[in-house]
């Protein structure tokens, strides 16, 4: 939009003053502008085809790369998926070995304290036949004297 400095020099004269001459044509700033720089801005369009140019072929490679990155994504995806189940038996597999082994362990030990509950049961059981032997004679005795 053009300013009122704009609008003004529109009304300028257009000669000096003094008698009648030709007359005044208002002066179009904007139009001598434009013919002053329209040469100039057109040495420019070679440069914004161009920019044009790159700006549509860096677009399309940006895609080109997207895809490729999509398509590496997926297959790395499908990959960990693959591997994924492999690595979830070996850690199964892993932690049933330390359980059997701990397993084995407390059985290896429960068998160990069973042994030397037997054994000391065999040491002892002598003595305790005899008490009891001696108890019931005792009864038996008790109960023939009634």
């Amino acid at each position: 939009m053009a300013g009122l400095r704009d609008m003004l020099d529109r009304f300028r004269r257009a000669g000096t003053p003094g008698p009648a001459g030709r007359a005044g044509v208002p002066v179009d700033r904007a139009a001598e502008r434009a013919a002053e720089l329209e040469p100039v801005l057109a040495l420019l369009d070679p440069t914004t085809a161009e920019c044009e140019w790159l700006r549509t072929h860096a677009a399309a490679e940006a895609d080109q790369i997207r895809e490729q990155a999509r398509t590496r994504a997926a297959h790395l995806i499908a990959t960990a998926r693959e591997r994924a189940a492999g690595v979830r038996a070996e850690a199964a597999a892993r932690t049933r070995r330390h359980g059997d082994e701990q397993a084995a362990g407390a059985t290896a030990e429960a068998a160990r304290q069973a042994q030397a509950i037997r054994s000391r049961a065999d040491a002892r059981m002598p003595d305790y036949v005899a008490r009891v032997v001696a108890l019931a004679r005792y009864i038996a005795g008790a109960d023939a004297r009634r």
